[in-house]
């Protein structure tokens, strides 16, 4: 079984010619915590989860591999993805899950005075974070939907961050491949400082607007299939029409593991 690369702190520029590789920091959610509870706030960095519907945009969407690009943090989020790519190509993975990261940062990290961004949800959900974590300084926006295809919106966002700045935390809830479109506008803008997570449906989770799978199913790889059958309308098309394509893109796949910044 080979053992995969292990790159330097440089970030990976894809090209036309090599566009299939990923490189993951090597990080569980363990080790991720203390590089996070040490981030600060005097510096702007943001945070990718990768799983199966990443990994295909990344194939399909050049401006999805110049988002990973610039990344600071590339975690894997999906245990399912590990497995196959371990047992495919032989690359042992460490998994941190956006959700479970998202989770961990709030119980174990976040202090009740830390400014804390939240990006997406609802007011409701907003209060229930204020009140099962004692968060005094929460700076809350839910943009409309279809605000993507609105520039005024889209400025309204970036400059709600930009002002709440500099904060340690900022959590974007508003869904692949908008969130993370956001990150890389702020880093481009250079106003914002602080850390910048995309883990995606988290708040829905921790605030019970979603229910996770059961430990036994996130330990097998299998919380995609839980997810399916609790909303198939919804995740139908992702996870059986579109999901298969990683099948053929995973024999191709190159995975390059690197340090991550201290």
């Amino acid at each position: 079984m080979s053992k995969p690369q292990i790159a330097t702190r440089m970030p990976y520029e894809p090209s036309l010619a090599d566009r299939i590789v990923h490189t993951i920091d090597n990080c569980d959610l363990e080790r991720f915590l203390q590089i996070a509870s040490r981030f600060g706030t005097s510096r702007f960095g943001y945070v990718v989860t990768p799983n199966v519907d990443h990994m295909i945009r990344y194939h399909e969407n050049e401006e999805f591999r110049t988002i990973y690009a610039h990344a600071s943090y590339v975690l894997m989020d999906s245990r399912f993805a590990a497995m196959l790519l371990r047992f495919v190509r032989g690359v042992k993975l460490p998994v941190c899950t956006g959700s479970d990261l998202t989770s961990n940062l709030l119980d174990r990290v976040v202090s009740p005075d830390d400014r804390i961004v939240l990006l997406g949800s609802s007011p409701g959900q907003a209060r229930l974070l204020e009140q099962r974590y004692g968060l005094k300084d929460l700076r809350h926006h839910n943009p409309p939907m279809g605000f993507e295809n609105d520039p005024a919106a889209v400025e309204e966002c970036l400059r709600f961050i930009e002002a709440a700045s500099p904060f340690r935390f900022c959590i974007m809830a508003v869904g692949t491949p908008r969130q993370e479109r956001l990150a890389l506008q702020l880093q481009a803008r250079g106003v914002a400082r602080g850390l910048v997570l995309n883990t995606g449906a988290s708040i829905n989770f921790i605030t019970g607007v979603e229910r996770r799978a059961p430990r036994w199913m996130q330990r097998l790889g299998i919380e995609w299939l839980y997810r399916l059958l609790h909303a198939p309308r919804r995740l139908g098309y992702r996870y059986l029409v579109r999901g298969p394509r990683f099948f053929a893109y995973m024999l191709v796949e190159r995975v390059i593991l690197r340090e991550p910044q201290a």
